[in-house]
């Protein structure tokens, strides 16, 4: 006669060595195809909510304005959703060169700023902004002037990137939320489950 301890192992083992019947595997196979499709609807639903709270245009570089006619006509003309963040410069001026550099970079990351750059000599104004005020930053929403900096790589150290950029401008509420990430957080999600 077998022990009650030696019969339960035997039991253990058969019960993990028997094959799965049909009814089991549609079962598991179910609950993942219900995984997906769940995974899917998320997708789907952050994607359309996406879409309507990024109404309006996409930009994604820097303008670069030839004119004063070019300058005020981009203020006027846009939606007044828009904010549009104008950088005034001069070649040779120090900080113009790394202020251009960290708002391309912006631009990418913010596609729903509208960033443009003009000479200070093409303004038409260029007695209003003589070299020891560059560079210069107007920001304008809805065709008002809403912020500017004088002299902004003053606020920055001698070295500075778009993440210093970035960061000064969202200390004054300047730029909007990043909308990308939220999307990419979602497929990183959706890779990490797969």
């Amino acid at each position: 006669m077998s022990s009650p301890q030696s019969r339960n192992g035997k039991d253990s083992k058969e019960r993990v060595s028997r094959k799965m019947s049909i009814q089991e595997y549609e079962l598991i196979h179910k609950e993942k195809e219900d995984e997906n499709c769940l995974r899917k609807y998320r997708r789907q639903c952050m994607q359309d909510m996406h879409q309507k709270l990024s109404f309006g245009p996409r930009y994604g570089f820097v303008y670069e304005l030839e004119t004063g006619e070019q300058f005020l006509e981009t203020i006027e003309k846009e939606q007044k959703i828009t904010t549009i963040v104008v950088h005034i410069y001069e070649d040779g001026i120090k900080g113009c060169d790394a202020l251009n550099s960290s708002l391309t970079c912006l631009a990418a990351e913010y596609p729903i700023v509208k960033f443009c750059k003009i000479k200070a000599s093409n303004t038409g104004a260029g007695d209003r902004f003589s070299l020891d005020v560059l560079p210069t930053l107007l920001i304008y929403k809805g065709g008002e002037l809403i912020s500017n900096f004088i002299s902004v790589a003053d606020q920055f150290a001698e070295e500075f990137f778009a993440g210093d950029v970035e960061s000064f401008l969202n200390e004054y509420g300047l730029l909007p939320e990043r909308e990308v990430h939220a999307l990419e957080h979602t497929k990183i999600e959706e890779e990490d489950i797969e």
